[in-house]
């Protein structure tokens, strides 16, 4: 049997430690090959060609060509190209970043803290950087969840309980905030709910990510505060490092906040989001599971679809990773698949449909006719 080929990595960053512990560290991996290092944006672009890498690690502040200037030559030449940034945990790095993120990179890591010994440094890159690599490779060693097949009984049967929704849930990771971003412009400024979102992010980044929405959508994006009250026609981001909840009573709804354990290594996470939203909102709920690698939200989509709410799922052609929407589907946790420009459209239509007085016709999902339901 033959071995797949191992993950290509171009490592681009102008410290000299910085690119030993990564050449070493990812090198270390068996699935990992390392092929070439480049001290700043220009050599980095210069290198792609000459290693042909799969993927490329991407400083952000380099002399001579920094890390958006590279990435914006990067995409020119190789629009495909996976693309990581590896930038500092501060809010100059998380606003840069945010930025490379809208130019075309595929993901970001952070920066081990220079005041960290190399062992810290050394596990960092291990947990955070080496499963984006292989989750953003797909056809080597390691790829993205493979698609599985489509037949009916992956999904549940149509339903004709048709509660009013009264809240939506947005669950993403990889590749979040670019969808984010395309999504959050297609909600309608009227729109009669509220929606609550988790997008995995460290502190600092969760912030600028809703100010960067806010700019944008027609309805006021803010990042989630502990007694928040959550209203209609207004989104809420997570805030990092933080888990968020609503609860609910007669008066009004409110959203919490808690430093509870990491779930799937996930602080915000987005099952503990779901199973709130489920105890709180039961069939009332609409959860939307987005872009995203690993598999947090499939089990908070199948507790929302227990308590009678519905599921649906952006689709693998449009996400970057389908770890987190392609297990909910796996798992016959969707009630529809959509590509990433149609969800706004079939999001207002399934708010709407108990509102309106004529029912209004699905969007065309992207799988099968009989896994969407509505």
């Amino acid at each position: 049997m033959l071995a797949r080929p191992k993950i290509r990595v171009l490592v681009v960053d102008d410290s000299v430690v910085t690119r030993k512990i990564l050449s070493d560290t990812l090198s270390s991996d068996p699935a990992l090959d390392v092929v070439g290092v480049a001290q700043n944006g220009k050599l980095g672009v210069t290198k792609i060609s000459q290693c042909q890498p799969d993927i490329v690690t991407l400083d952000i502040e380099m002399p001579v060509m920094n890390g958006l200037q590279a990435l914006t030559e990067i995409r020119k030449i190789y629009p495909k190209l996976p693309v990581i940034m590896f930038s500092t945990l501060t809010e100059s790095g998380a606003a840069a970043t945010l930025e490379a993120l809208a130019l075309g990179a595929s993901d970001y890591a952070t920066k081990p803290s220079n005041t960290g010994s190399p062992a810290e440094a050394i596990q960092r890159v291990r947990a955070e950087l080496i499963p984006k690599i292989k989750a953003l490779c797909p056809g080597t060693m390691v790829s993205r969840i493979v698609r599985p097949p489509v037949i009916p009984h992956l999904a549940h049967p149509p339903r004709t309980h048709l509660a009013r929704i009264e809240i939506v849930a947005i669950g993403t990771s990889t590749g979040g905030p670019n969808a984010l971003a395309a999504l959050f412009p297609t909600i309608p400024k009227d729109f009669p709910v509220p929606i609550v979102t988790v997008q995995h992010m460290p502190a600092i980044f969760t912030k600028l990510l809703a100010d960067r929405l806010n700019k944008y959508s027609q309805i006021p994006v803010d990042e989630g505060r502990e007694g928040g009250e959550l209203t209609p026609g207004r989104a809420w981001i997570a805030p990092g490092n933080f888990h968020m909840t609503v609860r609910r009573s007669p008066m009004r709804s409110l959203i919490d906040i808690n430093q509870g354990p990491p779930e799937h290594s996930c602080r915000p996470a987005v099952d503990v989001l779901f199973r709130s939203v489920a105890e709180a909102y039961g069939p009332s709920a609409l959860a939307v599971v987005m872009t995203g690698m690993g598999t947090d939200g499939v089990l908070g989509a199948q507790r929302i679809r227990e308590a009678g709410g519905e599921v649906i799922v952006q689709d693998e052609a449009t996400s970057i990773v389908w770890g987190m929407p392609g297990g909910t589907f796996a798992a016959g946790q969707a009630d529809g698949v959509y590509p990433l420009d149609c969800l706004g459209a079939e999001i207002t239509r399934r708010v709407l449909q108990n509102r309106n007085s004529q029912p209004m016709s699905p969007l065309r999902s992207s799988i099968a006719p009989e896994t969407t339901v509505r």
